[in-house]
């Protein structure tokens, strides 16, 4: 009655399985574990030994975050999926039995949440902790106060028929906001989400370089995503940072020429772990305004701003 469906992109997840197969033998439904590799360079080797017992896909060619999640749909044979991010650490001894729980009462959406360890990590990868630490990581009462702006693709239930007919939007190739667009088509099908606490630990933190480059993939992605989304106004209401631009639009000129000046220095330092998350809502802003109005005359092509200085 639950496929258990496992995205993984470079990731040893021999841990992830082996929890999850234990979890998995006290449910009193049927059950399944579906793997789809998005064309990894590590680890294929491992984990295809570590899946021998359930459905394990490799895929000839990248095919991105939003597409691999509809791909589950073709393998997929029970009621619910699951879908758990493959960097996932199961901390909660009965995860699955808590949806199995939920279940029950013919949910549409779930989202479990997720959470970051409390031990501070090293100087190099305290970017991506504090702001999960600060930011992302919301109890269900929190989250459920704003159900669709709080949808996240790491750790959420969803009924086969609903992703079905509302698939993730598979013009999303690069990181970033599938899932803001994901939230928005199901708020805008009057699908509700379900918000409860039965979180994964994020267990793989990129490093500050590795997140102001995910950072910049995700402002790119959002720019295109204004420019061609039929949600424009709602996203410019739900997503944080544009609902400041909104606010600070008068002085873009200026924020853009002090951005100029200003993006090495705040690059530098949250490079080198110096972090303040309003000075890194400023960089986001800052790159916002920048990019957007060259994007807005491009052609469409440049998707990963390949002529665009990610990162100065």
């Amino acid at each position: 009655m639950i496929s258990i469906c496992i995205p993984v992109y470079n990731f040893n997840i021999a841990s992830l399985i082996k929890e999850l197969s234990k979890q998995a033998s006290s449910l009193t439904i049927e059950y399944e574990i579906i793997v789809i590799d998005d064309c990894s360079q590590r680890f294929l080797e491992t984990n295809k030994a570590t899946c021998k017992e359930f459905t394990y896909i490799e895929l000839p060619k990248n095919i991105g975050r939003a597409s691999i999640r509809n791909l589950f749909l073709k393998y997929a044979q029970f009621e619910y999926l699951l879908f758990i991010d493959c960097d996932s650490l199961i901390e909660t001894p009965s995860l699955l039995l808590n949806y199995e729980a939920v279940i029950k009462n013919k949910p549409l959406v779930v989202c479990g949440g997720s959470t970051y360890s409390p031990k501070r990590p090293e100087r190099n990868k305290i970017l991506k902790w504090k702001y999960g630490i600060f930011r992302e990581s919301k109890p269900s009462n929190i989250r459920s106060n704003i159900p669709n702006q709080s949808f996240m693709t790491n750790n959420f239930l969803i009924r086969k028929k609903i992703l079905e007919e509302i698939k993730f939007d598979e013009r999303i190739t690069e990181y970033g906001h599938e899932d803001t667009l994901f939230g928005l088509e199901l708020k805008n099908n009057n699908i509700v989400i379900t918000h409860i606490n039965n979180p994964v630990l994020n267990s793989e933190l990129d490093t500050n370089i590795e997140c102001l480059k995910k950072t910049t993939e995700s402002i790119l992605n959002l720019i295109n995503i204004l420019n061609d989304s039929k949600y424009k106004k709602e996203l410019m209401k739900d997503v944080a940072m544009l609902r400041f631009y909104n606010k600070v639009k008068k002085a873009e000129n200026l924020i853009r020429l002090s951005f100029l000046f200003s993006k090495p220095i705040i690059a530098f330092l949250l490079k080198k772990g110096y972090v303040h998350l309003y000075l890194f809502d400023y960089y986001k802003l800052g790159l916002f305004i920048e990019n957007k109005k060259r994007l807005a005359k491009d052609d469409g092509t440049n998707k990963k701003g390949s002529e665009i200085n990610l990162i100065s």
